[in-house]
């Protein structure tokens, strides 16, 4: 059983604040601040361009793409870490149309996060053969899936409601039609029990910022199946997934397996904190944290119907339909949002009228849902939001 009061001791979290936005940008790891200054000061430090060698750099990416394999149900092997998510995404829906020729259609679906979507108009218009994106609802995925389907693309999980496709389903689904899926995890790796194997999953990728609170702007990572890996013709061909990359070799050969869709330099800091950042999961049992994940949702929905008149529910109310979140939707809901967070309740808002809160039970607990929903409650009720410093429109929402 998981000790959910000991992984909340490996976060430094701030006093006075309820964080409830880890479904955007998991908390500081107490544990990375020790690993950067390592990283930095005995590594870089001292050994300098050597600690390509003598620490390990070169092999991060893999080593630390098995152990977030672990966590999607993925083969030792088949991950790698660097890079973009929208560079990974774009790698895998790239991948993935190569090896259905003759096929037309990219599906997605309207709640998928649109930096997906873009990455997938943009490589229809590269590619130019006649490629078609077709977007629906989600519920209408299902019933989409035809013959001229080449790749279903998706969010596991969607980043607004919280709506949650059922991978397995759906990849048998197309699969039956003769076509390929690639699958964003960005919400629910380390939300959420994944087996990407089981699910025959053909492509995977997610960030390392949310749930794994790797920090911002951590890099992204990908997976591709073992059926598929060594048929894959990268089409962004990195020099560090070449074959022999010390060899300088004018003419790109893929190296073998999961090691050709590595692309550029990896970013050694960056996984430093990843690095740590994973360490809570060698304590934890994800079918404890969804378990944990779906009490504190139906209390957050319980005590905000009770309490927050006005406040209409977005995400899905059965817990099983849902990700590591819930989304309530109101015509003032930004200002709601950062009156909460101005109180110390920080989530998050997206448009056009949705506050999202995460729910991570390695560091929430269920006091902290209700004390939540108390000042939810006091600025609702009391119009504590319609002031000018909430109305105010900030970068980043």
């Amino acid at each position: 059983m998981t000790d959910f009061a000991a992984t909340r001791r490996c976060f430094d979290l701030p006093d006075g604040v309820i964080y409830l936005d880890g479904n955007s940008l998991g908390p500081l790891p107490r544990a990375a601040q020790a690993r950067l200054a390592r990283t930095l000061s005995e590594e870089w430090g001292r050994e300098l361009i050597r600690a390509w060698n003598s620490a390990g750099w070169m092999a991060e990416p893999r080593r630390l793409g098995d152990r977030i394999g672990r966590l999607i149900g993925a083969p030792r092997g088949t991950v790698v870490v660097g890079d973009t998510l929208s560079l990974r995404l774009y790698q895998a829906l790239a991948a993935a149309l190569e090896l259905v020729p003759g096929r037309s259609v990219v599906l997605s679906d309207s709640g998928n996060f649109p930096s997906d979507l873009y990455m997938a108009k943009g490589l229809i218009r590269t590619l130019d053969r006649g490629l078609e994106l077709r977007v629906v609802a989600p519920e209408e995925i299902e019933t989409a899936i035809d013959e001229d389907l080449a790749v279903l693309m998706l969010t596991e999980v969607d980043y607004r409601t919280g709506r949650l496709h059922d991978m397995r389903r759906l990849t048998r689904r197309a699969h039956q039609a003769g076509a390929l899926t690639v699958w964003d995890l960005a919400h629910s790796a380390g939300a959420l029990p994944i087996d990407v194997s089981t699910a025959e999953a053909d492509f995977a990728v997610g960030c390392t910022y949310k749930y794994l609170n790797a920090g911002p702007g951590a890099p992204a990572f990908i997976y591709a199946a073992p059926r598929h890996v060594d048929r894959i013709e990268p089409v962004l061909a990195g020099w560090l997934g070449h074959q022999s990359p010390f060899d300088f070799d004018p003419d790109y050969r893929p190296a073998a397996g999961i090691d050709r869709l590595r692309i550029g330099t990896p970013p050694i800091l960056a996984l430093a904190v990843l690095d740590a950042a994973l360490d809570v999961w060698d304590r934890v049992d994800l079918a404890d944290v969804r378990r944990a994940s779906l009490a504190l949702g139906d209390l957050l929905i319980a005590e905000v119907e009770r309490r927050c008149a006005g406040l209409t529910l977005a995400s899905p109310r059965d817990g099983t339909q849902r990700g590591s979140q819930v989304s309530f939707r109101h015509e003032q809901g930004y200002a709601i949002m950062q009156a909460l967070i101005a109180r110390g309740v920080i989530g998050d808002f997206r448009a056009p009228d949705l506050i999202r809160f995460g729910l991570t039970p390695l560091y929430i607990r269920e006091s902290e849902i209700r004390e939540a929903v108390e000042v939810l409650e006091d600025i609702v009720r009391n119009r504590l939001w319609d002031r000018p410093e909430h109305q105010r429109r900030l970068a980043v929402t």
